[in-house]
């Protein structure tokens, strides 16, 4: 009889046609991007068989992957591959912690961000490729301009951002810690800290896009290696199959990392 009961509750069969459903559309969206992939590989590839655009510029898939294949049985993909994805990583990890480290500088001495905010506004606006020179110059043309570049770009997004999160906590609890004589520090480490993890998970994901553009265009100023450099060098020698199977890894390791960030995400919030 319990087991009859429980095998027609209402609210599980109500669940389980939510969650079927979900599923259902999750495959749906699945199928429709790798059509639409596929759809525009097949499209590319004829075009460029049959000359329809101009091979020389736009190359075809199956050249652009066997340009990849080649490069990886030869072993030359790998040092530049693991050249940028090493910057990448540094940059994007001391941009995460720098970022948020000064968004809670900022939070703690009211005074430094009065002082402060039009700086941020003023440097957060400013092209960041401007500052590649002096970097060069300060740093020396190799690893640390290009971390420099990346960190110019990622700091101050994650600074704005993170700060923002903190001051859209709900004051009322930090009045509950005030109340029972909490510190400043307790109120930043009980309150606003925990209530803004989410927002600081968050803001990795788009670290992650950033990090990626802050190395590549370092890379495109000053590196001898690394896949920025790829891209430079197969324009020089005009070679876009280069360039595309480039920007092709670049895809898919980027892709990875997003991925990667999402999971942590979906465990740690």
């Amino acid at each position: 009889m319990k087991s009859t009961m429980a095998g027609t509750d209402p609210i599980q069969e109500l669940h389980r046609a939510h969650v079927l459903r979900k599923r259902k559309l999750g495959r749906q969206v699945l199928c429709t991007q790798l059509l639409i992939l596929v759809v525009f590989l097949a499209l590319w590839e004829i075009a460029g068989r049959n000359k329809w655009i101009d091979v020389l510029l736009f190359s075809f898939p199956s050249k652009v992957f066997m340009q990849i294949y080649n490069d990886m049985i030869d072993g030359s993909i790998w040092v530049h591959l693991g050249a940028t994805v090493g910057e990448t990583i540094v940059g994007f990890v001391l941009g995460t912690l720098l970022g948020t480290a000064l968004a809670a500088v900022i939070w703690w001495w009211d005074f430094a961000a009065k002082v402060l905010d039009p700086y941020m506004v003023v440097f957060n606006s400013m092209p960041k490729v401007a500052l590649g020179p002096l970097f060069i110059v300060g740093f020396g043309p190799g690893f640390m301009a290009i971390v420099a570049t990346t960190l110019s770009i990622t700091v101050m997004i994650t600074t704005l951002t993170v700060y923002q999160s903190f001051r859209e906590v709900d004051p009322n609890y930090v009045k509950v810690i005030r109340v029972f004589g909490g510190s400043k520090r307790d109120v930043f480490y009980k309150v606003i800290l925990r209530a803004s993890f989410p927002a600081i998970v968050s803001t990795l994901k788009v670290n992650v896009g950033l990090a990626w553009v802050g190395v590549i265009v370092g890379e495109f100023l000053v590196s001898k290696v690394g896949l920025g450099y790829l891209i430079i060098y197969g324009f020089q020698v005009f070679n876009f199959t280069l360039v595309l199977s480039t920007l092709v890894l670049i895809a898919v390791v980027a892709t990875v990392m997003y991925q990667f960030v999402a999971y942590l995400e979906r465990k740690l919030t």
